[in-house]
Protein backbone atom coordinates (compact mmCIF):
# COMPACT_ATOMS: atom_id res chain seq x y z
CA UNK A 1 0.00 0.00 0.00
CA UNK A 2 2.72 2.18 1.09
CA UNK A 3 4.35 1.41 -2.49
CA UNK A 4 1.13 2.63 -4.64
CA UNK A 5 1.16 6.15 -2.54
CA UNK A 6 4.51 6.65 -3.30
CA UNK A 7 3.98 5.67 -7.04
CA UNK A 8 0.66 7.31 -7.03
CA UNK A 9 2.49 10.90 -5.57
CA UNK A 10 5.17 10.70 -7.77
CA UNK A 11 2.73 10.53 -11.24
CA UNK A 12 0.96 13.19 -9.78
CA UNK A 13 4.25 15.36 -9.52
CA UNK A 14 4.94 14.43 -12.68
CA UNK A 15 1.61 15.15 -14.32
CA UNK A 16 2.42 18.86 -12.93
CA UNK A 17 5.22 19.86 -15.71
CA UNK A 18 2.51 19.20 -18.66
CA UNK A 19 0.35 22.50 -18.22
CA UNK A 20 -2.82 23.67 -20.17
CA UNK A 21 -2.61 26.63 -22.96
CA UNK A 22 -4.53 29.02 -21.31
CA UNK A 23 -4.47 31.57 -23.76
CA UNK A 24 -7.59 32.65 -25.14
CA UNK A 25 -7.91 33.02 -29.15
CA UNK A 26 -8.05 36.71 -30.19
CA UNK A 27 -11.86 38.64 -29.80
CA UNK A 28 -13.10 40.99 -31.80
CA UNK A 29 -15.73 42.64 -30.04
CA UNK A 30 -17.81 43.30 -33.72
CA UNK A 31 -18.31 39.36 -33.65
CA UNK A 32 -19.34 39.18 -30.44
CA UNK A 33 -22.95 38.31 -29.37
CA UNK A 34 -23.49 40.52 -27.12
CA UNK A 35 -22.74 43.51 -29.43
CA UNK A 36 -24.46 42.11 -32.55
CA UNK A 37 -27.71 41.86 -30.85
CA UNK A 38 -27.42 44.83 -28.49
CA UNK A 39 -27.54 42.75 -25.59
CA UNK A 40 -29.26 44.58 -22.58
CA UNK A 41 -26.76 45.45 -19.45
CA UNK A 42 -28.47 43.31 -17.30
CA UNK A 43 -29.07 39.94 -19.39
CA UNK A 44 -24.83 41.01 -20.73
CA UNK A 45 -23.94 40.23 -17.21
CA UNK A 46 -25.63 37.65 -16.63
CA UNK A 47 -24.74 35.96 -19.81
CA UNK A 48 -21.39 36.94 -19.27
CA UNK A 49 -21.39 35.61 -15.69
CA UNK A 50 -22.82 32.41 -16.14
CA UNK A 51 -21.46 31.48 -20.11
CA UNK A 52 -18.78 33.16 -21.09
CA UNK A 53 -15.81 31.16 -19.30
CA UNK A 54 -16.82 28.04 -21.71
CA UNK A 55 -18.70 29.43 -24.30
CA UNK A 56 -16.80 32.68 -25.47
CA UNK A 57 -12.71 33.26 -25.88
CA UNK A 58 -13.02 34.92 -22.79
CA UNK A 59 -12.32 32.15 -20.65
CA UNK A 60 -11.07 33.07 -16.87
CA UNK A 61 -9.25 30.02 -15.21
CA UNK A 62 -9.25 30.33 -12.00
CA UNK A 63 -6.13 28.59 -9.47
CA UNK A 64 -6.60 24.87 -9.96
CA UNK A 65 -6.72 25.58 -13.51
CA UNK A 66 -2.59 25.04 -12.73
CA UNK A 67 -3.27 21.66 -10.68
CA UNK A 68 -3.23 18.90 -12.87
CA UNK A 69 -5.46 16.76 -13.98
CA UNK A 70 -7.80 18.85 -12.90
CA UNK A 71 -6.90 21.38 -15.58
CA UNK A 72 -7.01 19.24 -18.31
CA UNK A 73 -10.49 18.40 -17.50
CA UNK A 74 -11.21 22.26 -17.37
CA UNK A 75 -9.42 22.85 -20.59
CA UNK A 76 -11.45 20.05 -22.18
CA UNK A 77 -14.70 21.67 -21.23
CA UNK A 78 -13.85 24.81 -22.26
CA UNK A 79 -12.76 22.99 -25.72
CA UNK A 80 -16.06 21.52 -26.10
CA UNK A 81 -18.53 24.39 -24.79
CA UNK A 82 -16.75 26.14 -27.51
CA UNK A 83 -17.46 23.90 -29.97
CA UNK A 84 -21.11 23.55 -29.01
CA UNK A 85 -21.70 27.55 -28.75
CA UNK A 86 -19.18 30.00 -28.78
CA UNK A 87 -20.57 33.79 -28.39
CA UNK A 88 -17.53 35.11 -29.06
CA UNK A 89 -18.01 34.58 -32.84
CA UNK A 90 -21.80 34.35 -32.77
CA UNK A 91 -21.29 36.72 -36.19
CA UNK A 92 -20.16 34.28 -37.95
CA UNK A 93 -22.91 31.80 -37.63
CA UNK A 94 -25.21 32.10 -40.69
CA UNK A 95 -28.63 33.58 -39.22
CA UNK A 96 -30.50 30.38 -39.50
CA UNK A 97 -27.46 28.84 -37.44
CA UNK A 98 -27.95 31.64 -35.21
CA UNK A 99 -31.59 30.80 -34.55
CA UNK A 100 -30.59 26.86 -33.67
CA UNK A 101 -28.02 28.21 -31.53
CA UNK A 102 -30.16 30.44 -29.62
CA UNK A 103 -33.27 27.94 -29.51
CA UNK A 104 -30.68 25.78 -27.77
CA UNK A 105 -29.79 28.28 -24.78
CA UNK A 106 -33.68 28.49 -24.54
CA UNK A 107 -34.13 24.70 -24.03
CA UNK A 108 -31.19 24.20 -21.75
CA UNK A 109 -32.11 27.06 -19.52
CA UNK A 110 -36.15 25.70 -19.60
CA UNK A 111 -34.15 22.38 -18.52
CA UNK A 112 -32.07 24.18 -15.76
CA UNK A 113 -29.25 22.44 -17.75
CA UNK A 114 -27.51 25.35 -17.95
CA UNK A 115 -24.84 26.71 -16.18
CA UNK A 116 -23.76 23.00 -15.38
CA UNK A 117 -24.12 22.23 -11.95
CA UNK A 118 -20.80 21.59 -11.47
CA UNK A 119 -19.43 25.14 -12.42
CA UNK A 120 -21.39 26.46 -9.46
CA UNK A 121 -18.66 24.52 -7.36
CA UNK A 122 -15.56 27.60 -7.88
CA UNK A 123 -18.43 30.37 -9.24
CA UNK A 124 -21.35 31.22 -6.88
CA UNK A 125 -21.63 33.78 -8.38
CA UNK A 126 -22.97 32.35 -11.57
CA UNK A 127 -26.20 30.95 -10.38
CA UNK A 128 -28.86 32.39 -11.57
CA UNK A 129 -32.22 33.23 -9.77
CA UNK A 130 -35.91 31.67 -11.56
CA UNK A 131 -36.72 35.88 -12.03
CA UNK A 132 -33.14 35.78 -14.11
CA UNK A 133 -33.71 32.56 -16.08
CA UNK A 134 -36.98 33.60 -17.00
CA UNK A 135 -35.51 37.00 -18.47
CA UNK A 136 -33.08 35.54 -20.41
CA UNK A 137 -35.77 33.13 -21.97
CA UNK A 138 -37.36 35.85 -23.02
CA UNK A 139 -34.39 37.75 -24.13
CA UNK A 140 -33.64 35.13 -26.10
CA UNK A 141 -36.76 34.84 -27.90
CA UNK A 142 -37.15 38.38 -28.80
CA UNK A 143 -33.76 37.43 -30.66
CA UNK A 144 -34.76 34.58 -32.07
CA UNK A 145 -38.07 36.55 -33.30
CA UNK A 146 -35.88 39.81 -34.41
CA UNK A 147 -33.41 37.27 -36.31
CA UNK A 148 -36.51 36.16 -38.15
CA UNK A 149 -37.47 38.99 -38.94
CA UNK A 150 -34.25 40.62 -40.40
CA UNK A 151 -34.17 36.96 -42.58
CA UNK A 152 -37.19 37.87 -44.26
Amino acid sequence: MKKFLVVLLVAFIIIQFFPIDKSNPPIDKGMDFLSIKNTPEPIAKIITTSCYDCHSNESKYPWYSNIAPASWLLQNHIKEGRKHLNFSTFAMYEPKRQIKKMEECVEMIEKNEMPLESYFIGHQDAKITEVQRQDLIKYFKRSIEDTEIKMR
